[in-house]
């Protein structure tokens, strides 16, 4: 019998910041075997994001190192939604400072 899917705790905040800027999110937690996290869509673009939740968890565990190892293409390690929306393309005005 296969165990539930291990999701981290910023996981709900990252997809729903997402989702409040009109990305696709679908969780790929279901899959095992090292596969990121999430397949975001925006504007025609696909991107798979590895969720991480504080400092021992940052680090990728081995079937995770693994898969990013040998995906042909981009795999983004989020751990905020801020550094999610980044990952797909959404750029922050720098603070400080503001117009007079």
């Amino acid at each position: 019998m296969r165990r539930a899917a291990k999701v981290d705790a910023s996981q709900s905040a990252i997809v729903n910041a997402l989702r409040n800027v009109g990305c696709s999110v679908q969780s790929l937690a279901q899959l095992g075997d090292g596969a990121p996290d999430l397949l975001v869509g925006r504007h025609g673009r696909n991107y798979l994001l590895e969720v991480k939740t504080g400092a021992k968890a940052s680090q990728l565990n081995a079937t995770q190192a693994q898969w990013h190892r040998l995906w042909r293409g981009s795999v983004y390690v989020v751990r905020t939604p801020e550094e999610a929306l980044a990952a797909v393309g959404f750029t922050f005005p720098a603070s400080g400072g503001g117009a007079s």
